[in-house]
């Protein structure tokens, strides 16, 4: 049995490059092993299944460790979450009942450019004469491979050793490149096929084109030095590219201030002077909104331009003044310019050393409630989140990962003080990825300490992950917002079908033998509470919060006030 290895630190993510194969890699498994190696992948999250066993062999004889899940679809968040801080990340599972289990999970990296790969197996490519009712298949053979067509950047079937070395190459560096999920069939018989002939993996990706990056910088650099009151936006490709100490220089050259979105928060230390707030349309804080809507030159790097960026789009970004790059397009005002890197324009900007207006920073407030309350007091979503931002002040190497939700709206306003340590599907918004996602956030890095805020109904999906965070040692503190329901939906439109059945969420750690339980009704318990996870390092704390079932964060209640307004003018 080998060692596990240890989770690793934020600067040790893959490498564009790849290094070449080692003589002695015949086979198609151990190749996809090696190449997974090669690429800095240190765990593999997943559950295995008789289609798969072979690879599982070589993961387990190889000094990647295989972390085992409760769940697929489990699987997949931890793998993402994974992905966004290391900036790769793998899940393996069996054929059709593992492979489409991990469908939602996959699609949310897909929509929120997170570079999972997924291996699967499948039947071996000699079982499939005569198309036998084998188990787990569905319609055909190529079933689950035409789904994960729709919901990767890259996949093949590794069912020819003539050709599987060179699929493999080209499937990981489509993850590299595009940052979205790829995927990776392997028929059991494949495993142990030997080479062809020789191979070398391909190294580097493609460059910018120099014409059009000379010329996209040239126009860049004009609009910015002629600007009176320039700013940047950042968003989730900042993420991951793993280019946040290259924003960082860009903004202290120039004096510009960033705002971020949901999706790009904790790009930078949101302690640092220049950064200037989450931009999230009507739901962000009006000063937020103002600067970045009055910039006469936003400079946009790595945005998606979703509903909940914008602020259920209630966002006004004017594009005639507007820089906007990403690793798929770069537009300034109506220009359009082709193959341009992020990274290469971003360094383009940073050796000009340009000379800007500066563009002040509105003074931060205190959005939550004031921290003085009665110790009886029943607590409220805005005082909860309100000691939630004071333990990460007092404690700054925390990693938060919110839920869906109030979890998310809430949890947009705290303070996060290093980049890359706030984890959400802000985007794709599916619930049940906060517990599981902790399991991959632990495993990337050794580090910072490990907080999910998850509502009642997401943790009721996935949040029994905690047997794998009992299994592991590992010590996040999770906080159940626990109103009895979907508070969202509530607010969009109420019914019986947003309640839930009530659980005696503290008292998990009993069934599972495992973590400390807190049961949290008034802000004295909520003190306690969190004084006593903070300080139990040695297994998971869960925080059962008792919530009014119509309570919400300071972040919805501005959406829900902005939302209302909108409604009554268009009825005028």
């Amino acid at each position: 049995m080998k060692k596990p290895s240890a989770p690793h630190g934020h600067d040790s993510g893959p490498t564009a490059a790849p290094s070449p194969a080692t003589p002695d890699v015949r086979t198609v498994g151990g190749y996809l092993v090696e190449r997974l190696q090669a690429l800095g992948v240190k765990h593999v999250f997943g559950i295995p299944g008789d289609y798969v066993l072979g690879l599982y062999r070589l993961l387990d004889e190889s000094p990647i460790q295989v972390v085992g899940m409760t769940r697929e679809d489990n699987a997949g968040f931890a793998a993402d979450a994974y992905a966004r801080i290391h900036g790769l990340g793998c899940v393996c599972v069996t054929y059709c009942v593992g492979g489409l289990s991990t469908c939602n999970s996959i699609a949310g990296a897909y929509a929120e450019k997170s570079p999972v790969i997924v291996l699967s197996g499948s039947p071996g490519m000699n079982e499939r004469a005569h198309n036998p009712m084998l188990h787990h298949k569905v319609k055909n053979f190529d079933t689950q491979f035409k789904v994960f067509r729709q919901i990767t950047a890259a996949s093949a079937v590794l069912d020819h050793p003539e050709t599987a070395f060179r699929d493999i190459d080209r499937v990981l560096e489509a993850a590299l490149r595009f940052k979205r999920p790829v995927y990776l069939e392997l028929p059991r018989d494949q495993t142990h096929a030997r080479q062809a002939a020789p191979h070398h993996p391909h190294a580097g990706l493609p460059p910018s084109d120099p014409a059009a990056l000379r010329e996209a910088l040239d126009e860049a650099a004009a609009l910015l030095t002629s600007a009176k009151r320039p700013m940047i936006l950042a968003d989730v490709e900042i993420h991951r590219f793993r280019l946040q100490d290259r924003l960082l220089e860009l903004a202290e050259s120039t004096g510009m201030p960033i705002a971020t979105t949901i999706l790009g928060k904790s790009v930078i230390s949101e302690a640092h002077p220049l950064f200037a707030g989450v931009y999230e349309g009507a739901m962000g804080r009006p000063e937020v909104t103002d600067l970045v809507e009055n910039a006469d030159c936003l400079l946009m790097l790595g945005c998606f331009l979703t509903d909940i960026n914008l602020g259920i789009f209630t966002a006004k970004l004017d594009p005639s003044k507007s820089i906007d790059v990403t690793s798929e397009d770069l537009r300034i005002r109506h220009h359009h310019y082709r193959d341009v890197r992020l990274d290469d324009f971003l360094d383009g900007l940073i050796r000009r050393k340009l000379v800007v207006a500066g563009t002040p920073v509105p003074p931060r407030g205190n959005p939550f409630e004031a921290a003085v309350a009665s110790p009886e007091s029943p607590v409220t979503s805005s005082l909860l989140f309100g000691r939630l931002n004071a333990l990460l002040k007092a404690h700054t190497e925390i990693t938060v990962i919110a839920d869906i939700g109030d979890s998310l709206f809430g949890a947009a306003d705290l303070e996060i003080h290093r980049h890359t340590e706030f984890l959400s599907p802000a985007y794709y918004t599916s619930m049940g990825f906060g517990v599981p996602a902790a399991v991959g956030a632990s495993m990337a890095s050794a580090g910072p300490r490990i907080l999910v805020i998850v509502g009642d109904g997401a943790f009721q999906m996935t949040g029994m992950e905690l047997a794998t965070i009992a299994r592991h040692g590992l010590n996040p503190i999770v906080v159940v917002l626990n109103n009895h329901g979907y508070t969202t939906e509530r607010f969009l439109l109420e019914g019986p079908f947003n309640d839930i059945h009530n659980w005696e969420y503290h008292r998990i750690p009993e069934v599972l033998g495992a973590g400390m339980g807190l049961e949290v009704r008034n802000v004295r318990q909520l003190d306690e509470s969190l004084a006593a996870a903070w300080a139990n390092t040695g297994s998971f704390s869960l925080l059962n919060v008792h919530l009014d079932r119509y309570d919400r964060s300071p972040a919805l209640e501005r959406m829900a006030s902005k939302l209302s307004k909108m409604v009554d003018n268009r009825d005028r």
